[in-house]
């Protein structure tokens, strides 16, 4: 009876389409500021409904921003499981005692967001959680040698106090961040473990479909023996590569003494100068933060020793902005397939018009595409049906869902024709409803083949 049950609440969640008549789709009422800098990701993100600034450096993700997001953190959690992290939560204030601990409270006093309780504590606003997880792990010792490696993450909000927010989710004063922790029993151990959760970003980066940098980076405030960041290029990138266009080496300028004339450490080729914003960063920390706070773990021989410990984060509300800044045109958002709000929008005839009659093919068309393997709580039905079908083909180009189908004119002929309109290769087809499907199949396929979805 229970599995009856379940199996018919299943397949009706996956029938479910959405009209864009009861979507929460606002556009900006507010002038951007003279002082902030605008990028082009942040513009279309803001005029099409997708987030919106509600002071400066801090937006609202909305519904339509929301369902990207949620789509990018159900990539990042899968890979995460396959590797055997595990997930928690920890509070956005962390104590400032823990943060004098590590001396990182002075030097970064600038950039911390801090408040004081009524009893004169001082908390921050983390903006990463080192202290925060160290101290957790310091707090139930011991730990067994045997239950290591340990992969702890979470995804929260992060503040930073930006004394010049630009390029919206870019480089915001809240952000989302996706921050992996490991606690390991060696040098050696904890070597591995770097590998493997590196292997891991390199996939989320290739499901998500844009090519990325995995760079040689600096270890900065967050300290450790050795770093590496993930970048994607842009022009309006904040930081200077360095590109072996031999062997795909890259590192970070900042580690480079005369980046004007740098070679590849690895074949000797010149480096060409580019641009990048990070959206990742890996570090191996060594004891940097288990030896201030005291995190130890029992060893083979029951002796108390320092655990070794990486942290690893990605920038995901960053991510976000960075495709759009990346991938769109003009006035036209392009999102990833992997990433895209609606994978297909479907239109519909114009209320009065000959063909209206093809309405009846809508629903069909919505709940056959809704509930194929791939295409599951993933179609947007136009249903605006006072609106042309050209107005309504702008707006659906605008917001870049990859695949378009208008219910039109051929679709009142004997045999139904259905235009399907593909983002990806810029190419128009009219295909019966079978051909339809065949070639929605085919795309998921080819999506899943490439790694992006």
């Amino acid at each position: 009876m229970f599995r009856r049950i379940h199996s018919n609440l299943s397949s009706c969640w996956r029938s479910y389409h959405y009209k864009m008549s009861e979507q929460f789709l606002p556009q900006p009422n507010v002038t951007v500021k003279k002082e902030e800098t605008i990028s082009l990701g942040r513009k279309l993100l803001m005029d099409y409904g997708i987030i919106n600034s509600r002071s400066s450096g801090m937006f609202a993700l909305l519904p339509f921003g929301q369902r990207v997001f949620t789509k990018l953190t159900t990539i990042i959690e899968e890979e995460m499981r396959d590797i055997g992290a595990q997930k928690l939560s920890l509070p956005l204030l962390t104590s400032g005692h823990l943060w004098e601990r590590t001396g990182r409270l002075e030097s970064n006093d600038q950039e911390l967001m801090t408040i004081q309780d009524r009893h004169d504590k001082t908390y921050i606003l983390s903006p990463t959680h080192e202290e925060a997880i160290t101290s957790l792990m310091a707090e139930i010792f011991p730990v067994s040698h045997k239950h290591l490696p340990i992969l702890l993450y979470q995804i929260t909000s992060k503040f930073r106090d930006e004394l010049r927010p630009r390029f919206g989710l870019i480089r915001a004063r809240e952000f989302v961040m996706k921050d992996l922790y490991t606690f390991d029993s060696s040098e050696a151990a904890a070597n591995i473990t770097y590998t493997k959760i590196c292997s891991a970003y390199d996939r989320i980066f290739q499901r998500i479909g844009i090519p990325y940098l995995k760079v040689v980076a600096d270890c900065g405030d967050i300290g450790g023996n050795f770093s590496h960041e993930y970048h994607y290029q842009t022009a309006i990138g904040e930081d200077i590569l360095l590109l072996c266009n031999a062997c795909g080496f890259t590192v970070n300028s900042e580690l480079v003494a005369d980046a004007d004339n740098a070679s590849c450490s690895i074949c000797g080729n010149q480096l060409t100068k580019t641009q990048g914003i990070e959206v990742g960063h890996t570090f191996l920390l060594g004891t940097k933060y288990s030896k201030p706070i005291k995190a130890f773990y029992h060893n083979v021989e029951g002796k108390p020793e320092l655990l070794q410990m990486g942290c690893y984060g990605l920038g995901v509300s960053r991510i976000l902005a960075t495709i759009v800044e990346l991938l769109s045109k003009n006035d036209c958002i392009r999102w990833p397939w992997s990433l895209a709000p609606f994978k297909v929008c479907i239109i519909t005839p114009k209320k009065g018009s000959k063909e209206e009659s093809g309405m009846l093919w809508v629903d069909h068309l919505a709940q056959v595409i809704s509930s194929m393997p791939g295409f599951e709580d993933d179609v947007l039905v136009d249903d605006r049906n006072k609106l042309s079908i050209g107005r309504r083909q702008v707006d659906a180009d605008k917001m870049g869902y990859p695949l378009v189908i208008v219910v039109g004119k051929k679709a009142c002929e004997s045999i139904p024709l259905f235009e399907v309109i593909d983002r990806e290769s810029s190419k128009t087809h009219f295909l019966t409803q079978k051909l339809v499907i065949d070639f929605l199949k085919q795309k998921s396929r080819k999506c899943k083949f490439e790694g992006v979805q």
